[in-house]
């Protein structure tokens, strides 16, 4: 049984669905102008989506009525509009967020360039600013390292041994012919040199076989990507001569 109803004002509470929600309250702790839906529930085009993907469902806006949606400033550049969702000022995930094709943080999130809200360039750098761990009141911004090249890196500390295994990945992930060591004797010149090197390990040599002791930090350029080509001639990102497809590059400069 259905009704077909012009507009429908609720003043309290909007349930649709079985079950108790304890985030709206039950009964006298009900709060006022608050709404569950059990869903699955779809958003915007009817037909968007074939099967439920997601509790909640939001596909592009069909609506005729609806106006014309476009995103101001800097958000459009590098992808499409209008969106299908929209959040001002914050948003919040508590699991694991998963894309299918690039994420834009700002104006980009590969560095190329970091836009304000009428799209003018602030930066071409990425970093995290959050609270300082051991300063009331104070902040701690890092900013992330750049390179030529798609590295990746371990590090440790060897003791009384005179060989450091890659990790069981790096066979899959890693060109060996690449990597580059440095290693930081600990208590004592140890004169620790790398004697030699295959796909699965590096060697170590000490002056006189004595034992040795120190920090290594290794890093290898991946293999399961195209070779990053770092200068280029063009005058925006897409004139960049490799596969684009493999970057995560979205504002202009």
């Amino acid at each position: 049984m259905s009704f077909n109803l012009d507009d429908v004002n609720v003043g309290a509470q909007l349930k649709v669905g079985t079950g108790i929600c304890p985030a709206i309250g039950e009964g006298i702790l009900r709060k006022n102008g608050s709404a569950m839906i059990e869903g699955p529930v779809v958003l915007g085009q009817p037909t968007h989506f074939p099967i439920p993907f997601a509790g909640t469902n939001i596909g592009p806006l069909t609506n005729s009525d609806g106006g014309f949606c476009f995103a101001p400033g800097a958000l459009p550049l590098g992808l499409s509009n209008p969106y299908s969702l929209m959040v001002s000022p914050n948003a919040g995930v508590l699991g694991n967020l998963d894309v299918n094709f690039r994420i834009q943080a700002g104006g980009t999130v590969s560095g190329l360039a970091v836009f304000d809200y009428r799209g003018n360039v602030l930066a071409a750098k990425k970093d995290f600013d959050i609270a300082h761990p051991t300063k009331q009141n104070w902040r701690l911004r890092h900013v992330a390292p750049e390179a030529p090249t798609a590295d990746v890196y371990f590090r440790g500390r060897v003791r009384n041994r005179t060989e450091i295994s890659f990790p069981e990945y790096w066979k899959g992930l890693v060109d060996w012919t690449t990597i580059t060591v440095n290693l930081t004797p600990v208590g004592s010149h140890q004169n620790v040199i790398v004697k030699r090197f295959d796909e699965d390990k590096i060697y170590l040599q000490s002056k006189g076989g004595m034992p040795i002791d120190c920090f290594y930090h290794i890093y290898g350029e991946r293999q399961d990507c195209e070779r990053n080509i770092a200068e280029y001639e063009g005058t925006s990102p897409d004139d960049y001569p490799g596969d684009n497809s493999q970057y995560l590059q979205s504002g202009k400069v």
